[in-house]
């Protein structure tokens, strides 16, 4: 009788075991993609990033619907660039481009990339090549997505990388003029006239190969730039120094 006893107290002991791991097991497997979101948000706004990110790949690796998918791995991307690190924040945003191109988020993306390099634009000395890099993922963006939404800002973000490009390419050019490197100069200074015409600065470009022309001792192209500036930037400062070039 007392075997009896142990044997159905142990049963029930297994039983209410079996029940609380079942109860676990269940608690365990509950995934709430909405939840691991805001989850993930917070942690973010807390600067804990490496936290976040391991619930944003949870959503990734585990919704079947693949609904919330590409907003976590924006958010992945996001993550990086609040952390200060835009290269790793670029090569997620690429992923993301890879995985959903037809996202309605895909634009944004493509537009986080060029803005991610924006931000890293240091002036022209040693900004040229980021603006570079700028540029071309934000004319990607006007190729790949021609209805993204950013038709006010995206003109003037193309506009400054363009005169940050010219104005890296005139201070070579400034450079090889200053050592008397004349021809390397009008190569840096024509460059800039076909490749960036609108470009801010454009009426000291055109004093500064006519001056090289002059000493270059070739009058016809430096009095061609000259007419040039005056008719263009006829009150510019630069085309009144051109008339002390004294060019016969």
């Amino acid at each position: 009788m007392k075997t009896l006893i142990k044997l159905f107290v142990l049963i029930v002991i297994f039983s209410l075991l079996l029940s609380c791991g079942g109860k676990e097991a269940i608690k365990k497997e509950e995934f709430d993609p909405v939840v691991y979101l805001k989850k993930a948000d917070e942690l973010i706004s807390k600067k804990e990033y490496e936290e976040a990110r391991k619930l944003l790949l949870e959503i990734k690796n585990r919704e079947s619907a693949k609904e919330y998918a590409p907003l976590a791995q924006l958010k992945i991307a996001e993550s990086y660039l609040k952390e200060d690190e835009p290269e790793l924040a670029i090569t997620e945003y690429r992923r993301f481009l890879e995985l959903y191109p037809e996202s309605t988020y895909a634009p944004y993306a493509q537009y986080s990339i060029g803005m991610a390099y924006f931000r890293q634009i240091e002036g022209a000395e040693r900004g040229a090549g980021t603006a570079q890099k700028a540029l071309n993922e934000f004319l990607k963006l006007e190729k790949m997505y021609p209805r993204h939404p950013y038709g006010e800002i995206l003109p003037l973000r193309i506009q400054k990388c363009r005169n940050i490009i010219a104005e890296g390419e005139l201070l070579i050019g400034k450079f090889y003029h200053k050592k008397g490197s004349y021809k390397a100069a009008i190569g840096r200074f024509e460059g800039i006239l076909k490749n960036y015409p609108d470009f801010k600065n454009l009426d000291e470009t055109l004093y500064l190969l006519a001056d090289s022309y002059k000493n270059l001792n070739m009058t016809d192209m430096a009095k061609q730039y000259i007419q040039l500036l005056k008719e263009k930037f006829p009150d510019s400062h630069f085309a009144k120094k051109a008339e002390g070039l004294k060019i016969q």
